[in-house]
């Protein structure tokens, strides 16, 4: 039977491939790369000799439709990215997508990904947390997002470029705080690999006076602020307009939940504000 394998593949260190990658790896009939040439040099370490078709952001559109051919035809694909696993900031997306459309298998092979391994040694809160991938390129829409995240309650998970790096601290100094905790995961499982538990403030201080700081592949943890802070920073305005719209389309229940996951205030609190609002 036909198969899309989407396969997670080492963040760099080779030994951290699973048996299970390999053996997918070398029995489909296709592999789908993000970048056929650096995936050919993982490939050619484990023996691996497939027909590779390029699919990243440029040609995604095109190759999909082309892969979803060949599946439909009965043929397995394998689906690798760079490093790590694949559609976490990386192509994939729609063919995954078209995939289910044409009611096509769509099988995890999981391992290694940057954003767990980072969270899972940030010595930050694991409970809750978020995934922004990267940040916009435009400073004015990236300080707009860490303004809207300035009062996540969550951990927040970012990538950056290692040539925006020092513009992202210096944004998250200016929004979120020079004392917002935070953590620099960079080159995780290469050579270099540097894990830096900090403040927001210090660790730009560590990266400006560092340049080799600013190499390679980056994750920045971010902690979200208490509860108590949240409530204090949220007004009786933002919080009665969710409410609101939420109540117009949800039992209050529901509504109070969505409200408490979003604003992360105790659902016993908004369901006090509810009421009064239905009433």
């Amino acid at each position: 039977m036909s198969t899309l394998y989407i396969v997670a593949t080492p963040l760099g260190n080779l030994k951290d491939i699973t048996f299970r990658a390999i053996e997918v790896l070398k029995s489909a009939d296709i592999i789908a790369a993000e970048d056929t040439r650096h995936s050919q040099k993982l490939l050619l370490h484990f023996g691996i000799s497939r027909k590779i078709i390029s699919l990243h952001k440029d040609n995604e559109s095109r190759s999909t439709d082309h892969l979803i051919k060949l599946l439909k035809s009965g043929q397995s694909v394998a689906l690798i990215s760079d490093a790590g696993t694949p559609l976490i900031s990386d192509p994939g997306f729609v063919l995954v997508s078209k995939a289910h459309e044409n009611n096509i298998v769509v099988s995890p092979i999981p391992g290694p990904c940057a954003a767990i391994a980072a969270l899972s040694v940030s010595g930050l809160s694991c409970d809750k947390f978020t995934f922004e991938g990267f940040l916009s390129s435009s400073k004015n829409t990236r300080l707009a997002r860490l303004k809207v995240l300035s009062n996540e309650t969550r951990t927040c998970i970012f990538y950056e470029a290692p040539h925006r790096l020092l513009e992202t601290l210096q944004d998250m100094c200016d929004v979120l705080g020079e004392s917002r905790e935070i953590v620099l995961a960079r080159e995780l499982t290469k050579t270099f690999e540097t894990i830096v538990k900090s403040s927001v403030g210090k660790l730009l201080e560590f990266v400006q006076k560092d340049c080799s700081q600013q190499l390679g592949e980056i994750v920045l943890i971010v902690a979200g602020i208490s509860e108590e802070n949240a409530e204090k920073k949220l007004n009786n305005a933002q919080v009665e307009n969710l409410l609101k719209t939420l109540l117009k389309e949800l039992p209050l229940k529901s509504a109070v939940k969505i409200a408490s996951d979003i604003l992360g205030i105790s659902k016993n609190k908004l369901y006090e504000f509810a009421l009064k609002i239905k009433s």
